[in-house]
């Protein structure tokens, strides 16, 4: 099954459409280690004092921005908190643009939606009108107490979100400062009809399972190499705690399906039309009480902790 990383709903106008969110990639690579090559104990990371060398506690440890050279502003982990945005659980779109206007260097992270709760049909409805009208949704989205910007656009059968980079977290080609020859080249057209052959002769159907990360694979066939010849290092030292909890999943409210209703400005949607579409949310059902331990099993437990072993030899008295 997908691991759902998220839970709330795609909405527009009145038009809610609960969702899930699914990543669409996952990392690979080599994870190196770092160890003492005199002992093969593992080396980790220190909290050091830059100019005195010396170990720090984390509670002596506070957050700064640089505000000139040399001068920085401290921000407490309150005010650090208190300027997250709000989690809404809502990918919202405020605005619909042309497919095409949305440049590569803006996509960021993509992940899938799908649909939740019965919002099927509505889920539909949003990725056929984006597929004929060639539009995609721009959207406000909070994952993980940071606010992003998105793209909403169907991709086959499904909704995909794209997480986008701000306008100034993107250089513009001015950047570059290219030269005239560049921008405005004197191409002759001969040159122009080889280079246009050339890359027909070179087109082939894209098809990314045919690429490999050579270095990865060279990698791990040395290490299956070194293994082999017994080549393995015995490593010392405590073992490291590793977080392995997912991402946190917010349980929400059902949000059902509403039907399209009509912007202020524009014809109102009919009273039958608007009764369709409201319903009622469900509230999310209530804990259950963790269950209290049986007061008998744990005295039997105590006494049996507390009684010898059998065949232990007892002490005699001095």
């Amino acid at each position: 099954m997908p691991r759902t990383i998220w839970k709330g709903a795609v909405s527009f106008g009145l038009v809610h459409i609960p969702v899930a969110l699914v990543p669409a990639t996952t990392r690979t690579g080599i994870d190196f280690d770092w160890l003492d090559k005199r002992s093969m104990d593992r080396v980790g990371y220190k909290r050091i004092n830059k100019t005195t060398g010396e170990d720090i506690d984390s509670d002596d440890i506070v957050k700064g921005v640089e505000y000139e050279k040399g001068h920085y502003v401290v921000i407490s982990d309150e005010e650090i908190k208190a300027a997250h945005p709000k989690a809404t659980q809502t990918v919202d779109i405020v605005a619909f643009v042309d497919a095409r206007d949305i440049s590569f260097l803006y996509i960021d992270t993509p992940y899938y939606l799908t649909p939740d709760r019965r919002g099927e049909k509505v889920y539909a409805l949003l990725r056929e009108t984006l597929i004929q009208t060639g539009k995609v949704g721009i959207a406000n989205v909070v994952l993980r107490n940071k606010q992003h910007l998105a793209v909403v656009m169907p991709l086959g059968k499904a909704l995909v979100m794209n997480t986008l980079r701000w306008a100034e977290e993107v250089r513009g080609v001015e950047y570059l400062e290219l030269k005239d020859e560049a921008l405005e080249p004197d191409l002759a057209e001969r040159e122009l009809d080889m280079a246009k052959r050339l890359v027909e002769d070179m087109t082939e159907k894209w098809k990314p399972e045919q690429y490999k990360d050579t270095f990865q694979d060279q990698i791990m066939d040395l290490v299956e190499k070194k293994a082999r010849e017994g080549k393995l290092e015995a490593v010392g030292g405590p073992e490291e705690a590793v977080d392995r909890r997912g991402a946190d999943v917010i349980d929400l409210t059902e949000l059902l399906k509403r039907s399209l209703a009509a912007k202020p400005g524009k014809r109102a949607a009919s009273e039958d039309d608007e009764a369709e579409a409201t319903t009622s949310t469900r509230k999310p059902a209530a804990k259950k009480a963790a269950a209290k331990p049986d007061a008998k099993a744990t005295t039997r437990a105590r006494k049996t902790a507390d009684e010898p072993r059998k065949g232990a030899p007892r002490k005699k008295a001095s």
